[in-house]
């Protein structure tokens, strides 16, 4: 297979590594850039392996909530100009108060009607293209829901209240003081917005994730040159420390790194005196798994120019 220029820059773009690195990894995978992503890490030579790519859809992450349901939808556009127009700006937390209904379920949330009109929530965005002149598209949504607690909200890099760039919802249970617990929800909403765990306990990471971090795992201590006997009671070891990186009770609290999510949780059952539990999260990042192709605006001038 051919490696082209584009491919080793996209690596590059995604782990930080040396071009001809990337180059070199590229080829000793036959160009499949997430097993060239893992062959950099084995070798050491990535400083990251960034899961979403590049961000390259533009538009809103709303968030709306109604007593202990909360929702968030993503509303995409294709330029940050249109995400800055009122029109588009209104019609995305309508959509997000619509959710609610439905609890976040996204096919419901299509065929249910937009306010003020006699038309579905797909069709309404269908027909804003024309007036907007840009493609817009709801991408997707989600809600959670307890029965007693809260289930709070945050929104990173907000443009109105409610609208921006991050969404995170999180669930947490507790039959005690309401407002401390909603506080609490928000600080972990916050939380989870910097740190972008994986799942909120070990058991819910998806077992293909953790395989695949320990075949790295395996193949850097091995690259080390240390002895089999010694390598997996160092992969275990290191196992154990990305847990603690991806799972959000286990993470250090942003608030205070001295203790955990989970250990904040706890000191907060004493101060309320009731059980408190993180029973979930949702996490929305703009754009975030969406390929766009990158445009040279220099050539695109020229060609408008005539030239």
């Amino acid at each position: 297979m051919t490696i082209s220029a584009a491919m080793v820059k996209e690596l590059r773009d995604k782990t930080g590594a040396g071009m001809m690195d990337c180059k070199s990894a590229l080829n000793e995978t036959s160009g499949d850039m997430e097993a060239a992503v893992d062959w950099l890490r084995a070798k050491g030579l990535a400083k990251a392996a960034k899961k979403a790519g590049r961000v390259a859809a533009e538009g809103l992450i709303a968030v709306a909530g109604e007593g202990t349901t909360a929702v968030v939808v993503e509303v995409n556009s294709e330029t940050d100009f249109v995400a800055r127009n009122e029109q588009f700006q209104e019609t995305a937390r309508k959509i997000a108060e619509t959710a609610l209904a439905s609890g976040g379920n996204y096919d419901a949330l299509l065929k249910a009607k937009f306010p003020g009109t006699s038309e579905s929530v797909e069709d309404h965005v269908k027909e804003l293209v024309g007036t907007i002149g840009e493609n817009l598209n709801v991408r997707r949504s989600a809600g959670l829901s307890v029965g007693q607690g809260a289930v709070a909200s945050y929104v990173h890099n907000q443009v109105v209240p409610g609208l921006g760039k991050i969404g995170v919802l999180v669930a947490v249970e507790s039959s005690g003081d309401a407002a401390k617990v909603a506080e609490f929800g928000r600080q972990v909403a916050m939380h989870v917005a910097a740190t972008a765990p994986l799942a909120t306990t070990s058991d819910e990471v998806d077992p293909d994730v953790v395989e695949r971090e320990r075949a790295v795992l395996v193949e850097q201590a091995r690259e080390s040159g240390k002895p089999e006997e010694i390598i997996g009671k160092m992969v275990e070891g290191r196992i154990r420390k990305f847990y603690e990186e991806v799972v959000l009770l286990s993470q250090a609290f942003v608030v205070n790194p001295d203790v955990t999510v989970g250990g904040a949780a706890k000191e907060l059952e004493k101060q309320i005196g009731a059980p408190v539990a993180v029973k979930g999260f949702v996490r929305f990042a703009l754009g975030e798994g969406i390929e766009k192709e990158e445009s040279d605006f220099a050539a695109e001038v020229q060609a408008a120019a005539g030239n």
